[in-house]
């Protein structure tokens, strides 16, 4: 279950569009204080993260077959990424994701990191829902619902 701490941590959705900021640390960056490429995925990740758990949507929940549902979890399948500028120590980022398509089984969500109002990396990410043998498993209506897909 969310607690109302969980969703401060969380940032916020407004628009269906979910909003995530993050702090650059020292850890985050090459030896020059630029943020390391993979490093976005990872901000990506947490962004994903954030916006299913505004949802109302719980990993451990999905994944534990609460109410004797099958088990569940989201993988990603696919991605189309573009590094528009670099982000430094110290920067506060934003990272930006919505859901632009759903499907039976697959979503594609687009993010967005930004350092103020410039964009520095963007993508296309495609998730699926999968039981625990990693077959595709389509969408429960509430779900998509939950998550903006209708």
């Amino acid at each position: 279950m969310t607690e109302p701490r969980d969703l401060e941590l969380a940032g916020e959705v407004v628009d269906g569009v979910h909003r995530l900021d993050i702090r650059v640390y020292f850890e985050d960056t090459d030896f020059s204080g630029i943020v390391y490429h993979a490093n976005y995925l990872r901000y990506c990740e947490r962004g994903r993260s954030d916006f299913l758990r505004h949802a109302g949507v719980n990993h451990v929940e999905l994944f534990s077959g609460k109410d004797g549902a099958e088990p569940l979890a989201f993988a990603v399948k696919r991605m189309e990424i573009e590094f528009v500028r670099p982000a430094r120590i110290d920067d506060i980022l934003t990272v930006e994701s919505r859901v632009a398509i759903m499907r039976g089984a697959s979503m594609r969500i687009d993010q967005r990191v930004l350092r103020g109002d410039a964009l520095l990396f963007e993508a296309e990410v495609t998730a699926v829902l999968i039981n625990d043998e990693g077959k595709p498993r389509r969408f429960s209506e509430e779900l998509r619902a939950r998550m903006g897909g209708g």
